[in-house]
């Protein structure tokens, strides 16, 4: 029955992905409007500075953790626990 159910709802949601730009664009003009080779080349620059602003924060948080750890690590050695 799970199964079953997460068929039809995979199958839902990429019917919709499939037909959505079909129902918003017409004649190559969708909310943004004419959709050109530069509107595509600067969104595709946006895409990745925003991925590599992402992976450059969540290092600096894993940074901040592993520090922590570490530091934790030091003060049960230090404290003979």
């Amino acid at each position: 029955m799970r199964a079953h159910l997460i068929g039809i709802v995979f199958l839902a949601v990429t019917a919709l992905l499939a037909l959505a730009p079909a129902a918003i664009a017409a004649d190559g003009v969708g909310l943004y409007g004419r959709t050109d080779d530069k509107v595509i080349t600067f969104f595709a620059f946006g895409v990745m500075a925003f991925f590599t602003i992402l992976v450059i924060v969540l290092s600096l948080v894993q940074n901040r953790l592993d520090n922590r750890k570490e530091r934790r690590t030091q003060d049960l050695e230090r404290l003979g626990s």
